[in-house]
């Protein structure tokens, strides 16, 4: 591999010497192959031109000859990104990891930090499939939310973190339609309660409100049927999913009745 790194050197020397009216001597200028520096532009610039294994190979040559350099570091970090740009994400997960392990202090640790939880995040399967992603990506954002609160990858993190629930609010939510498809209430409701309880900031809470009407009403519990579908009024009137639970509950004696009931519970 060093031949390679070499060879371009020596090009890039004659394409310099041939611009230079002073014709400098090519060997005393080989000492540019001591300067990690200029080692890892050449090796950026192949990453640039998307020639990813020749930049893989320089990076690691880079931390091979100069392991002490501040480019060696970098090297490395380059050679995880090249993995995850590859969707090998197990082998960038455990490069970022070393990087961690190997300089707990370095000044880019919160973007090392967020790239673990980006490889988690691009492996999140969908609500009907398992969740093990969504655990690891929760978690992993969190650590980077928590560990660096003014890093300029906290906002993002956040964000990202809101899309996880939901996937794991709609995960829940389709086992629970599932169990109240089947007549399982009792299961049914406890999935509806995690999602109101734990996501209620994702899209699926009106529903789960809804949902949970349903449920109580098909169990004969009218009382509860009440209160939930007027806790879901009160709080998103204009959702579908209350004029669903309205012309459900109002039916177990009457529009009037029901009216009469919600404004009771709400005045105390």
């Amino acid at each position: 591999m060093i031949k390679k790194i070499i060879c371009l050197i020596l090009l890039y020397l004659c394409i310099s010497c041939s611009n230079n009216s002073n014709n400098s001597n090519i060997d005393n200028n080989k000492n540019i192959l001591n300067d990690p520096e200029t080692l890892y532009k050449l090796a950026k610039i192949s990453f640039d031109e998307q020639n990813f294994e020749l930049a893989r190979e320089q990076f690691r040559e880079i931390n091979k000859i100069f392991p002490l350099s501040n480019e060696a570091i970098q090297s490395e970090i380059m050679i995880a990104f090249i993995d995850y740009i590859e969707m090998d994400y197990e082998s960038a997960i455990l490069n970022y990891s070393k990087i961690i392990n190997k300089y707990p202090s370095h000044k880019d640790l919160d973007y090392v930090y967020y790239m673990i939880a980006m490889c988690n995040y691009e492996q999140l399967q969908n609500e009907a499939l398992d969740g093990y992603y969504n655990e690891l990506a929760l978690s992993s954002f969190d650590q980077v939310i928590k560990r660096f609160p003014e890093s300029k990858y906290t906002k993002d993190s956040l964000q990202k973190i809101i899309l996880v629930k939901s996937n794991i609010a709609a995960k829940h939510m389709e086992i629970g339609r599932f169990y109240l498809d089947n007549s399982k209430y009792i299961a049914a409701l406890n999935r509806f309660k995690i999602v109101i309880d734990e996501y209620s900031m994702t899209k699926f809470t009106p529903e789960a409100l809804h949902r949970m009407v349903e449920a109580y009403y098909e169990m004969g519990m009218y009382e509860e049927s009440y209160n939930t579908a007027a806790l879901l009024g009160y709080n998103y009137p204009e959702s579908k999913w209350y004029k669903y639970s309205y012309n459900l509950v109002k039916q177990i004696d009457g529009e009037e009745t029901f009216l009469k009931k919600i404004r009771n519970l709400f005045n105390g």
